[in-house]
């Protein structure tokens, strides 16, 4: 049983601009799914739809099991600068009513599995790129949801850290193993990263291809250096160049 179903869900918009034609979807509980495909093609609207920030001009998005807590991880990290990391990673627990001791704690513990921890006070303007989007996923995993939602969220980052914190997020995946959702248009990032790999042709947004990333986790620095890694970013490069074309 799949946690999420898309079937055949097409956006248009107000301008009139066709984002998505008839998109369908099956994404399994406790899936790391990358979304691949060019700037423009619809993965960050695809992503608003199953998170439910915008609705769908047409198909559906069924929950078999219910709708489960979700997390939404942006492109930006989106926190408040008036606040610190602690209070920051806090917010949702604060909207959820939780007392101040439980959700201080809880926030402080998030801000631990992603590598902040002494980092509490810490204003916004004082951390790093990195540093911030770790705070950001913070916030989105505080909740504990089964659905993690990530709109391309290390592009703006350089590589170093962009890989850094890839193999955290694949840690903290495989210990908790949420379902994630990861849209990005890196053909490495995806393969590195994921189970399964659906490939988006743009004009209008639709799935073009469905790859199985065949490959054993944890997932190391040594696994990008090797063939097997090779071979799978060389036949997800060929079906992005097919859905480009398409």
């Amino acid at each position: 049983m799949p946690l999420v179903s898309v079937r055949g869900v097409s956006k248009i918009f107000a301008n009139g601009v066709r984002a998505l034609d008839g998109v369908s979807l099956d994404i399994g509980a406790g899936e790391f799914l990358s979304v691949l495909g060019p700037s423009g093609c619809g993965k960050s609207t695809l992503l608003r739809l199953i998170a439910g920030l915008v609705p769908a001009s047409a198909g559906t998005i069924e929950w078999p099991a219910g709708k489960p807590d979700i997390g939404f991880v942006f492109q930006e990290p989106t926190l408040m600068p008036w606040a610190t990391a602690l209070a920051n990673v806090a917010l949702p627990l604060r909207l959820a009513g939780m007392g101040r001791g439980e959700r201080e704690a809880r926030a402080a513990e998030a801000l631990g599995h992603v590598g902040l921890a002494g980092f509490e006070g810490t204003w916004p303007r004082e951390l790093s790129g990195g540093m911030k989007m770790r705070v950001s996923i913070a916030r989105a995993l505080v909740t504990a949801p089964r659905l993690l939602l990530m709109d391309e969220p290390f592009a703006a980052l350089d590589e170093i850290t962009r890989h850094r914190l890839n193999a955290d997020l694949l840690e903290l995946w495989e210990q908790s193993r949420f379902t994630v959702v990861f849209v990005t248009h890196s053909v490495f990032e995806s393969v590195f990263l994921s189970q399964r790999i659906a490939v988006m042709a743009a004009r209008p947004g639709r799935i073009v291809s469905d790859l199985a990333i065949v490959a054993p986790y944890p997932r190391t620095e040594a696994f990008r250096t090797s063939p097997d890694y090779a071979a799978h970013c060389r036949l997800a490069s060929a079906r992005l160049g097919e859905a480009m074309a398409a």
